[in-house]
């Protein structure tokens, strides 16, 4: 998914977002997303004292944009590799 189809996508999501919401969101599984945030490797907000976690569509989205090989589309002008001649 490019970045217009995230944002596109993201659209029908509220600013605030429940873990549920975030796992729908990135496409994820919410056990994989709950394991990230124990990891320290995505934007998260718990409630002071509890163990309620809320994401802001926002911020994973660009967390999101700037993960390693986040652009995957082939308008970056790699489709393939070539050997020396050609094929």
């Amino acid at each position: 998914m490019d970045e217009a189809e995230l944002r596109s996508h993201a659209a029908g999501f509220p600013p605030v977002l429940t873990t549920a919401m975030a796992a729908e969101l990135l496409q994820v599984h919410v056990e994989y997303l709950r394991r990230m945030v124990r990891e320290d490797r995505i934007p998260c907000h718990r409630f002071p004292g509890g163990r309620e976690m809320r994401f802001l569509r926002d911020e994973l989205l660009q967390w999101l944009a700037g993960l390693p090989g986040a652009d995957q589309s082939s308008s970056s002008g790699r489709t393939h590799q070539t050997d020396a001649i050609g094929t």
